[in-house]
């Protein structure tokens, strides 16, 4: 089912580095569309989108009412309600513990310094329609917009004959504050340049398909994006003592995503890894989207068997995965090896769907090994800072002369003059 190489310090790396295709730029003629439609609707504004609306969703945008959303949200399986609403109140408790307060002191010079903490003013966050719609984004990156005190959250999603209920109903527990239905890159481009009774966003989040991913890419400068999200990835380390069924059953939940996702187990036990191998087949005799799985294996699956933890860990930070599931006996002496991750997963009871839905951390992601300097989305990503100053004549005084040979070292003549006319007699 999947490749086991043996780890000597060049098949491993030669893995790896084919794995790395897969972000591998976007096509051209996709640039090109979405360049173009991003233009048109800047130049036509909401005319443009409309037109596209009608051409690629045969439906004209529209905005839907707070009945609606609630009709939505009535309509739901109760049992989804109470789930969606369970995982609403673990997110908002995860971001709320990490959000970031305005604070002040005051300075060794005697002056106040400090930094003010704002949330943006306005928020988009995109919904895809059809099969990849899923209520669960919409909670994960619209609640931390709504802890850091964003002031409006802008959803969009393409306006389908068959609206998924469940995302209207997500929207409605999450907060948002507008739900308009229009997608593709002509929503991307009205979020950026406001068009119409659509309005400009600070910040745009939420995935979308390659048309969309080219253009947050280009809208990033005018507004800011969360990321342009890759395929899904996991990668599990194990010992062994991991139990092969549960390692089986948590690479093919990623999977299962896309033909393109990335599932890695990287053990120090090739007697695990052969029967994580016997598991894959077992398990995916009885589960759906099996094709997908199975191509998604072949193409971008593989175990790789260390001598050493300490090697299999350095791997991972070279991988830089965006889900990583530690299953070893002491997987916090591992984590301490670990510096490059979107989400890790500690142990045999924290598979990573867990964290999909319910955990309360988000599941927006850094992929294709930008977690080596990419977070996952959370409050922060929705807060804004200002610092700020306040000093009297005196704690200036303390400073002015220090300040006017900076400079003057720059031959910055006018700063210097503004603080030395503080001290000039009259």
């Amino acid at each position: 089912m999947i490749p086991i190489v043996k780890a000597d310090g060049v098949a491993e790396m030669r893995l790896i580095d084919s794995l790395r295709t897969r972000a591998a730029a976007a096509n051209e003629n996709i640039v090109k569309t979405a360049a173009a439609v991003m233009e048109d609707v800047r130049v036509r504004g909401y005319e443009a989108v409309k037109e596209y609306s009608l051409r690629f969703d045969k439906a004209e945008p529209r905005e839907f009412t707070a009945e609606e959303l609630q009709a939505a949200y009535d309509a739901c399986d109760p049992k989804l309600i109470c789930a969606m609403e369970h995982a609403a109140a673990n997110i908002r408790d995860y971001n709320e513990h990490l959000l970031t307060k305005t604070a002040e002191w005051v300075s060794p010079d005697g002056g106040k310094v400090g930094r003010i903490v704002r949330g943006l003013t306005r928020v988009g966050v995109y919904v895809p329609g059809g099969t990849a719609a899923y209520p669960s984004s919409v909670l994960m990156n619209a609640v931390p917009a709504k802890v850091a005190g964003v002031e409006e959250i802008v959803m969009v999603t393409p306006p389908t004959e068959n609206l998924n209920q469940a995302v209207l109903a997500a929207a409605k527990i999450a907060g948002v504050d507008r739900v308009i239905g229009v997608g593709g890159t002509q929503a991307v481009a009205a979020l950026t340049y406001g068009a119409g009774f659509i309005p400009k966003v600070d910040k745009l989040v939420g995935p979308g398909n390659a048309y969309v991913a080219a253009a947050k890419r280009m809208a990033y400068g005018t507004l800011d994006i969360d990321m342009v999200a890759g395929p899904s990835e996991v990668l599990v380390l194990a010992d062994e003592t991991a139990n092969p069924k549960y390692v089986a059953a948590d690479l093919m939940s990623q999977a299962e995503h896309d033909r393109m996702a990335s599932a890695i187990l990287i053990t120090t036990s090739m007697e695990l890894a052969q029967a994580v191998d016997k598991e894959l087949v077992r398990q995916m005799g009885y589960l759906t989207r099996s094709e997908i799985m199975e191509e998604s294996f072949r193409n971008f699956g593989a175990a790789i068997v260390c001598d050493t933890m300490e090697r299999a860990a350095e791997l991972a930070n070279i991988e830089a995965p965006e889900h990583l599931e530690i299953c070893t006996a002491h997987p916090r002496e591992v984590l301490k090896h670990i510096k490059n991750a979107g989400a890790v997963f500690l142990g045999n009871y924290a598979p990573e769907p867990l964290g999909d839905y319910l955990a309360g951390p988000d599941h927006v992601l850094p992929t294709s090994g930008t977690a080596r300097f990419f977070s996952p989305l959370s409050v922060d990503s929705f807060l804004k800072t200002m610092s700020v100053l306040e000093f009297d004549r005196t704690s200036l005084e303390k400073l002015h002369e220090e300040v006017e040979c900076f400079a003057e070292t720059e031959h910055l003549t006018a700063h210097a003059n503004s603080i030395r006319v503080r001290f000039e007699e009259e």
